[in-house]
């Protein structure tokens, strides 16, 4: 490096200080790793970071600022107490190689220099920020990530490139952009979004960090969607001192505790899980070896780096060809080449310990052809969880569902809407609730016969179905009595829905009524006491309940009184349907 920095930028960088925000474990609220921010910068004059590196860069003087501002970030990242179990991101401006004097190894000799592991360094490359040619992004990455450092890219979803370097060069972690997380719990379109890019990343063996996240919601959402690490407000603002750095965030923690819906431990998944060795990284092919010869009845082994994070795995089919030939094992057991387990390391799903059932067999389901998904605790290597294993829970899942299925009209019955009202009993998030009546539907039974009566509970289970969206739920109580729930943020949305869906069946229960009681609009039947009495077509009755957002637990019992009791109000009503909201 022969350009030499000015005594102005000298002086500039000694001004220039560094904040640190924390980066933590979304699902135990203990620290994962620190952002880098520079601060100070109005001080010597310039209105924002983009303008002072946009200057740096117009003098040419771009790499050899960057290098002084690293060692200064490395330093003071030292002050961080149990900084050598954590990790510092720093962000890179995508204009370094455009540099003359840019060259290899600098960073390695700061590290060296300042005692710190070369696995504790983060490089963040923005996908945001312009960038003068098409590859430079991607030539940046390749570079740093051919160097062995990790690699991560900030601003993801709103710039130019980030799918294709999925494709091409698959970065360590990807940071989801503020844009998309900003009231994800209230938007279903940005909740699919983030959804999609979370479980694609996860199943190509990419970190996710939620970055951005300032509201208890946003944080719970993130967590559901299966998102391994947080970042923002809502945890810790960027801090000059050190000291304010900590081990783990006690009000996170508190909002972990408190998300009641998950805090039962996952039976299922501890029973299925596999506690295989893994192996580290920088493992010589020899031992490689051993480990299958060993381990015969095992065609996986897990790969970790030295602060026991997983890599991938490697699966013992790709290294047959060297195993059971005299050249290829030589190749294989070569010192001089290039490491072997590198180049057979394959990119493989990982999920935290305390993710959901749901979101684990998803994470399969979208991606079959994987051998399995590796199971972290706190972001360290815990466990394998096999493809074997997960259809053997997928399967336990559909016999407990199967078992509770209603036999006529195939929905869910009693006891999957006891789990699924117990779970809105322990959220703090809001739903809406409804029960269904089939209004004279006795009479019916009486007049037109059991077997038509059957076609009229499955006609109202059809309507459900084509109706409602695959997320809510829906079920059957027994005989014509009907449960529709789910999480919702816009009442007004699913009370229409429930509307459209009376009106419907009204329409189309017409149809199972013959000409003369269908131009009548009654049947005539036996009342309960026996007396002839006029009982008109059917129609259908909804009793519907709203649960607020609240940290107090409700009870089943009166989520289920008041529903029940709601059901008279409703079948007096002239649009049948009667709604009350808990406050």
């Amino acid at each position: 490096m022969d350009v030499e920095l000015s005594q102005c930028w000298k002086n500039n960088l000694e001004i220039l200080d560094i904040a640190f925000q924390p980066i933590i474990n979304i699902h135990t609220g203990k620290i994962y790793g620190v952002e880098a921010l520079l601060r100070n910068f109005q001080d010597i004059g310039f209105k924002s970071i983009f303008s002072l590196f946009d200057t740096v860069y117009n003098e040419k003087l771009l790499y050899s600022f960057d290098l002084a501002l690293r060692e200064k970030a490395f330093k003071k990242y030292t002050q961080i107490e149990n900084y050598k179990n954590i990790k510092l991101f720093f962000n890179l401006d995508n204009r370094l190689l455009e540099m003359k004097n840019f060259s290899t190894g600098n960073t390695t000799k700061i590290l060296k220099k300042l005692n710190i592991k070369k696995e504790n360094l983060c490089f963040e490359i923005s996908e945001r920020q312009e960038i003068s040619t098409e590859f430079d992004l991607e030539k940046i990455l390749q570079h740093y990530k051919s160097e062995d450092f990790s690699i991560a890219i900030d601003d993801f979803g709103v710039g130019y490139s980030g799918y294709k370097l999925f494709y091409d060069s698959t970065p360590d972690i990807i940071k989801i952009d503020r844009f998309f997380l900003q009231s994800i719990e209230k938007n279903m379109k940005k909740k699919l979004m983030v959804r999609s890019i979370t479980h694609l990343a996860i199943q190509l063996g990419i970190k996710v960090i939620a970055e951005g996240v300032e509201t208890k919601a946003e944080y719970l959402t993130c967590k559901d969607i299966g998102c391994h690490l947080a970042q923002g407000y809502l945890i810790q603002k960027p801090t000059k001192n050190t000291h304010e750095i900590l081990k783990e965030y006690p009000d996170i923690i508190n909002i972990i505790s408190r998300d009641r819906r998950h805090n039962n431990k996952n039976t299922l998944l501890i029973k299925n899980i596999e506690t295989m060795k893994p192996l580290q990284f920088k493992t010589k092919m020899t031992i490689v070896i051993d480990y299958f010869k060993e381990n015969r009845n095992t065609p996986i082994v897990p790969i970790i780096n030295t602060q026991n994070e997983p890599l991938g795995i490697l699966l013992e089919a790709d290294i047959k060809d060297f195993l059971y030939s005299p050249y290829g094992m030589s190749l294989l057991l070569n010192e001089k080449n290039k490491s072997k387990l590198e180049d057979l390391l394959l990119p493989c799903a990982n999920a935290d310990i305390s993710n959901t059932t749901e979101t684990l067999i998803e994470l399969f389901v979208n991606n079959p052809e994987s051998p399995g998904i590796i199971i972290t605790k706190n972001s360290a290597y815990y466990g394998f969880l096999s493809a074997k294993a997960i259809i053997n829970m997928m399967h336990e899942e559909n016999v407990l569902q199967a078992r509770d299925q209603n036999p006529l009209t195939k929905l869910p019955g009693n006891t999957m809407i006891e789990k699924y009202i117990h779970k809105i009993s322990q959220s703090e998030k809001s739903y809406i609730l409804c029960y269904f009546d089939l209004d004279n539907f006795k009479a019916f039974n009486d007049v037109y016969g059991f077997r038509n009566g059957d076609r009229i509970i499955q006609l109202f289970a059809d309507i459900l179905r084509k109706e409602l969206s695959s997320h809510i739920f829906k079920a059957h109580i027994g005989g014509d009595d009907f449960f529709v729930a789910c999480e919702t943020t816009d009442e007004i949305t699913h009370i229409k829905n429930i509307q459209n869906i009376l009106q419907t069946f009204e329409n189309s229960a017409k149809e199972f009524y013959n000409k003369e009681d269908k131009k009548n609009g009654y049947t005539i039947s036996k009342n309960r006491n026996e007396l002839i009495c006029k009982f008109p077509l059917l129609t259908a009755s909804a009793s519907l309940l709203i649960t607020p957002q609240t940290e107090t637990a409700l009870t089943e019992e009166l989520i289920n009184s008041i529903l029940v009791a709601q059901k008279k109000v409703a079948k007096n009503e002239p649009k049948h349907m009667a709604l009350s909201s808990l406050l």
